[in-house]
């Protein structure tokens, strides 16, 4: 096929070279050549396609496996004859992973996990966890899990051999010291508690028992759950959380922080957990954000067998932008001006040391029911180009379900492959347009409309004249919370036009025809956001007194609307933990009957 008559090719990821070559294979060209070449780097290929026929050049299995997913892509796009090309490739980054939060109530049925590890496979995702609070099930401890349709042993393993099969390493993961809630609640557990009985924030809110005393008795009891779950897992890894111990120093621990300093204390338990695993023969994985606050301990982790994960998930920008009430809001979080103006900061106590570290962006899709997509798109291209600057080891792009994983599963899809696409070649893939390869790779919509739709929903945002970080005005306005979580004026023309925006996004929706297994479920989650969305709109209005309906058709929206969240619901993730996220949407449903 001659070059001049071929056309534009689209390809997920960008590849990091590709030339032009005068003429293709012919139709009768012989079966793909394969040689291995030990000169080339881990993962990486070449592939061209020229008279003399189709041949790959490669150094693993890995690179095999995506040079032929990448001539796939091309002969997918070629019905005349495959066009001449020379293709060079291979990461940046040697891990590059997705996180998927599981304790926020919403637990993946194994359908769900198995087309989820298909997409991972096409985005070159080569490291999956799914993130654990409370939704393993243990066997000694059944009255945290009971309600939560847990993972299982044999969900773990089945998934496992999923994954290898597909070049994915599936990593155990347990918080093993903060975000402990769902156990601490419980009486059984109430005595490993820094402070049972909980605390406040600065400005005064409730903040139930999270953070695990650290004591003898909190580190047998996290190391049992680590014997149980990590045989369960092929991979060397583990990640063993120990992020946000917001509650540390403030009770049984403080004697100890008043005489050896807070990060000291914290670092002792760490090193205690670390010591667990290794022992295990595995490789520990945890959340940097303590210690970044503490970077002279830093040095004194051993650098075998331990990688600090850096996270942080907003786009750069300058903390003088803000005002004063939320810089002391995010000051409470740990996030004081300097952790504000990107991952730079967040790597630099990590790298200083020589410790093995990876970072972790997010997806920007959790306390946001549309997506929130100009931060998700600069927070991972920060991560990515921080990450191949800095000599991170990986990237990890995170999803979270804060506030009862509200927001429809699909919704990630646009966030997930533009992070997976920097993190494999940043250069060729900064300024991807990420639509289009979502309707032909991911969606296979063949109307172009699905792609382009979650991308004009992350954008609404600005139209409600608020802003918020790690949040979303509508998913705030929706729960209740605008004062809490957003700041600026409520837009009154703003919020007209996001109406008639919402209306054309459904339109495009149900216009759109995607060929993938769960297409019809990704329509139908897809359009109980924008209603939600909506619902949040007019809640916005009634705020400021704008028009919008009376309370008594709000509520039957609601009501509506909540039956269709809990349909939406099953037909992709397990029944346990959905009344707890309804139950969100229910003290909202309560104020349109007590008013």
């Amino acid at each position: 096929m001659p070059t001049g008559d071929a056309p534009p090719l689209r390809l997920l990821p960008a590849p990091r070279r590709i030339e032009r070559l005068e003429r293709g294979p012919a139709a009768s060209a012989p079966e793909v050549a394969t040689l291995r070449d030990p000169s080339q780097e881990a993962q990486s290929f070449e592939l061209q396609l020229d008279v003399h026929g189709v041949r790959i050049r490669h150094r693993d299995a890995a690179g095999l496996r995506y040079a032929r997913a990448t001539l796939e892509q091309i002969r997918g796009q070629s019905p005349g004859g495959l066009p001449g090309l020379r293709i060079v490739d291979g990461p940046d980054l040697p891990v590059r992973g997705y996180m998927l939060d599981v304790s926020r109530d919403r637990v993946p049925t194994r359908a769900s996990l198995e087309q989820l590890v298909k997409r991972l496979d096409l985005l070159r995702i080569n490291h999956l966890e799914l993130y654990t609070e409370h939704t393993f099930a243990y066997r000694e401890h059944e009255p945290v899990w009971r309600d939560a349709s847990p993972l299982t042993a044999l969900d773990i393993r089945w998934l496992d051999d999923l994954c290898r099969q597909r070049g994915i390493e599936l990593a155990a993961n347990q918080n093993c010291f903060g975000h402990m809630e769902r156990w601490l609640r419980h009486e059984a557990y109430r005595p490993l508690a820094e402070v049972p009985d909980g605390t406040r924030t600065r400005q005064g809110e409730p903040r139930a028992a999270a953070t695990l005393a650290p004591s003898a008795e909190s580190l047998a009891f996290v190391q049992g759950l680590l014997a149980e779950l990590v045989p369960n897992f092929a991979s060397r890894r583990v990640n063993v959380g120990c992020d946000e111990t917001f509650e540390l120093g403030r009770g049984r621990s403080a004697a100890a922080v008043r005489e050896r300093g807070a990060g000291r204390v914290y670092l002792e338990f760490l090193l205690g957990i670390l010591e667990s695993v290794h022992e295990m023969g595995r490789e520990a994985l945890f959340w940097g954000d303590i210690l970044r606050h503490h970077p002279e301990l830093v040095g004194e982790l051993p650098r075998r067998d331990t990688i600090a994960l850096a996270w942080h998930y907003e786009a750069p920008l300058e903390p003088s932008e803000l005002p004063g009430p939320v810089r002391e809001r995010l000051a409470d979080f740990g996030l004081s001006d300097v952790w504000l103006s990107g991952f730079e900061a967040h790597v630099e106590p990590f790298a200083s040391a020589d410790l093995p570290f990876w970072v972790c962006p997010g997806t920007s899709t959790w306390n946001a029911l549309l997506g929130r997509w100009p931060n998700a798109r600069a927070n991972l291209a920060d991560a990515a180009s921080v990450a191949a600057g800095s000599g991170a080891g990986g990237m990890l792009v995170t999803d979270w379900g804060d506030n009862g994983h509200l927001q429809p599963p699909s919704q990630s899809l646009l966030p997930l492959a533009y992070g997976a696409a920097v993190a494999w070649c940043f250069e060729a893939n900064l300024d991807l347009e990420v639509a289009p390869l979502l309707d032909a790779f991911v969606f296979e919509d063949d109307a172009g409309e699905l792609g382009g739709a979650l991308e004009a929903m992350g954008c609404l945002d600005a139209l409600t004249g608020l802003q918020a970080m790690n949040a979303s005005p509508l998913h705030a306005a929706l729960l209740g919370n605008t004062s809490q979580r957003t700041w600026g004026r409520i837009d009154a023309d703003g919020l007209g036009g996001l109406h008639e925006a919402l209306a054309r996004i459904g339109a495009r929706i149900e216009a759109s025809r995607p060929g993938c297994a769960d297409g019809e479920a990704v329509q139908r989650e897809l359009l109980q956001g924008l209603r939600l969305a909506r619902h949040g709109a007019w809640r916005l209005a009634r705020e400021v007194d704008l028009p919008r309906p009376p309370e008594a058709e709000l509520g039957r929206d609601l009501t509506e609307a909540i039956a269709e969240q809990r349909a939406c619901w099953l037909a992709s993730s397990r029944p346990g933990g959905l009344d707890d996220s309804l139950s969100r949407l229910e003290r909202t449903l309560a104020e349109y009957t007590t008013r």
